[in-house]
């Protein structure tokens, strides 16, 4: 517990997420929706009130800020990063956060759709806010505990160490980024503005998790040209593009190699986007592993279905573009294995034991850390991401500022 100290985490949060911050990730514009700036410029505005001089929002999204040193020890810069966008898998417009007080237990009947429903039964970790408060939206949206309730976190941590001098710390750097969800968190980061030489993200779920490992990630577009003709003169010329993108996405594996028959540390290959007209089709991939070798192993394959299909149909041309998305982290952070356990030294502090385990996914802490800023992934409490059952709890969030403000101290007293 921070002594003495009302955590403004939860009144920060119901805040945040009743601004639509949905990203695009049919976009090509930085960010990817004008609408995220309108947080980025909301929170640039409260740090500004907290006393952080130098806050600010830049044309792209980021918000940047420094808490100053306090102490006269030679201190490296941490800097502590959310992200403010949204998922574009669910809806993000007109969130009505719901805090329930004191959980009971019960299933928690979502009042704006009836049929959504969440229960302990299908989130277990709920059982572990019996009597605690939680969050949750109201039935017709996501919540955006994914990823506002990191972003709370940091701005509550911040707050608390500004009416706090006593709490000795080393500069420290608040980076919010935007279009996190759609895979261009960083792309126009400064980081030679930014001026950390360690960072965390607030981007993880359960309370205790730590995660210095992310999957590696590439993306792979397959475009075919098919012929285009009169459909009432098509005979023995017509060659139909999008039939052949739908053969390709039926010879893919059914019991193997997708996110639905995969666990743990295995990978897949998986599609998320078809789109196109008879003459030109395209079909969209994700390809992710914790070994990055074996994404080149499993573009080949997806490469060599692809090229059977094609060859039924000798007319029609095929493109094959990977494109690198992300890789993962602990190539950077096991070169610097301070950062870890400096955080796990902090847990340790709080009363926490560390649940160390790798992310299915990606945080922008997997392309900080190739850009030159380590930067493993720190809880925030956040559950059923991405959709309507999203929730959090109110003592994760809270919890996970004491982290942060432990950690602070870890590194001043190194």
């Amino acid at each position: 517990m921070l002594a003495n100290y009302h955590h403004t985490v939860t009144e920060r949060f119901l805040k945040y997420v009743t601004i639509d911050t949905q990203s695009n990730p049919q976009s090509n514009a930085h960010p990817s929706t004008e609408k995220q700036k309108d947080l980025s410029i909301l929170l640039a505005k409260e740090l500004l009130e907290i006393g952080l001089i130098d806050a600010h929002s830049d044309e792209y999204g980021y918000v940047y800020a420094t808490i100053p040193s306090n102490t006269t020890k030679q201190v490296p810069v941490i800097c502590f990063c959310s992200h403010v966008d949204t998922a574009p898998d669910c809806s993000g417009t007109n969130v009505k956060p719901i805090l329930h007080n004191n959980y009971n237990g019960d299933d928690i009947v979502l009042p704006d759709d009836n049929s959504q429903i969440i229960s302990a039964s299908k989130y277990p970790y709920l059982k572990t806010h019996i009597g605690k408060d939680i969050i949750t939206a109201s039935g017709t949206t996501l919540l955006g505990a994914d990823d506002k309730s990191g972003v709370a976190i940091i701005m509550d941590m911040a707050n608390y160490l500004v009416t706090h001098p006593e709490v000795k710390h080393g500069t420290i750097k608040i980076l919010f980024t935007p279009d996190e969800e759609v895979g261009a968190g960083t792309t126009k980061l400064d980081l030679q503005k930014l001026g950390a030489d360690f960072g965390y993200t607030l981007d993880g779920g359960e309370i205790a998790t730590f995660e210095d490992e992310t999957f590696s990630a590439d993306a792979v577009t397959i475009n075919i040209k098919g012929v285009i003709s009169h459909p009432g003169y098509a005979k023995d010329i017509m060659v139909n593009a999008i039939k052949i993108v739908g053969e390709i996405a039926a010879a893919l594996p059914k019991n193997d190699w997708s996110p639905e028959t995969t666990t743990g540390r295995q990978g897949f290959v998986h599609p998320v986007r078809i789109e196109g007209l008879a003459e030109k089709a395209s079909i969209e991939f994700i390809v992710r592993d914790f070994e990055t070798a074996k994404l080149a192993e499993y573009e080949q394959r997806l490469k060599a279905i692809a090229e059977k299909i094609l060859a039924n149909h000798p007319k029609a041309i095929m493109e094959f573009i990977i494109k690198e998305q992300y890789r993962n982290m602990k190539e950077v952070l096991d070169k610097h294995p301070q950062v870890a356990a400096n955080a796990i030294t902090a847990y340790e502090k709080v009363g926490l034991t560390v649940i160390k385990e790798p992310i299915r996914g990606g945080t922008d802490g997997s392309r900080l850390s190739f850009m030159g800023l380590p930067c493993p992934n720190i809880f925030t409490g956040m559950q059923a991401i991405h959709s309507k059952h999203e929730w959090v709890g109110v003592s994760d969030m809270e919890k996970a500022v004491e982290v942060l403000v432990a950690l602070t101290q870890v590194w001043e007293n190194c």
